[in-house]
């Protein structure tokens, strides 16, 4: 996987909301084929670097390609053809069924109504995601956890390259973040490229390929001799003292006092 051309490119990238400035020069590279993590504290950047990756957000200066292609280029309907996006937030309004709101991830293909294939497509992925039971169920009455599961079936219903994640395990409780987060690892392990925001840095370490950290709105480089999971390294993202326990070849990390 290590000669495929980058899924992401990002250059020199800077945006500012009004005067103030929340990214600044981001250069970065996002693998294809793997699961990559972005971490950082909160108000870092994160979503809003997620947020132009998705095509949602315009920026003043610099260059983004997905792909191989500059970003700006892509109209709306390639750019979900290409990119499946999970902000986030999500405010439901309208009592759709499960089994339609995942089927609205098929617009891109869709020119009036959808065909069979594209409710075939919807089922499968209502199954990969292990939520089949709930096809009949008005979406707004769900739980927060499981509507975030119908979202992330709606995203797989695109059948993107290329996937976004802000937080995607932000609103299930420990059982289903380890099945969403063994779901993703079985997403790339099938050539799916996985980009996610998470903020426990022990589920990136413990199913992520590669690790991407921002502080203040800016890359912050591992030199050489360090490894993400290094103790000095986290507590200078974090800005808190932190330990590292040894497990299997990386570690997990727990906060101190």
């Amino acid at each position: 996987m290590g000669d495929l051309a980058p899924a992401i490119q990002v250059e020199k990238l800077s945006f500012a909301y009004e005067e103030r400035p929340i990214l600044n020069e981001i250069s970065l590279e996002i693998p294809a084929g793997q699961f990559t993590v972005l971490l950082g504290k909160n108000g870092s950047g994160k979503s809003t670097l997620m947020r132009i990756l998705g095509g949602f957000l315009d920026f003043e200066r610099g260059n983004v390609h997905i792909m191989g292609e500059e970003l700006r280029s892509f109209s709306s309907r390639r750019r979900a053809r290409v990119l499946g996006y999970l902000p986030q937030h999500h405010r439901p309004v309208f009592p759709f069924s499960v089994q339609d709101v995942v089927l609205t991830g098929r617009a891109s293909y869709v020119t009036y109504v959808p065909k069979q294939e594209d409710v075939e497509i919807g089922i499968a992925a209502l199954e990969r995601v292990g939520i089949i039971h709930l096809k009949e169920r008005p979406y707004t009455e769900l739980s927060g956890g499981e509507q975030q599961l119908v979202r992330i079936a709606r995203v797989l219903a695109q059948q993107p390259r290329l996937i976004l994640l802000d937080e995607p395990s932000s609103h299930l409780d420990f059982l289903n973040q380890a099945h969403l987060l063994r779901l993703i690892r079985e997403l790339v392990d099938a050539d799916l490229t996985v980009l996610a925001v998470l903020h426990d840095p022990n589920s990136a370490f413990l199913y992520g390929d590669h690790f991407i950290f921002l502080k203040d709105g800016a890359v912050e480089r591992l030199s050489a001799a360090e490894r993400p999971w290094d103790r000095d390294f986290l507590e200078r993202i974090y800005d808190t003292k932190m330990d590292s326990i040894p497990y299997g070849d990386r570690a997990f990390v727990v906060t101190k006092g």
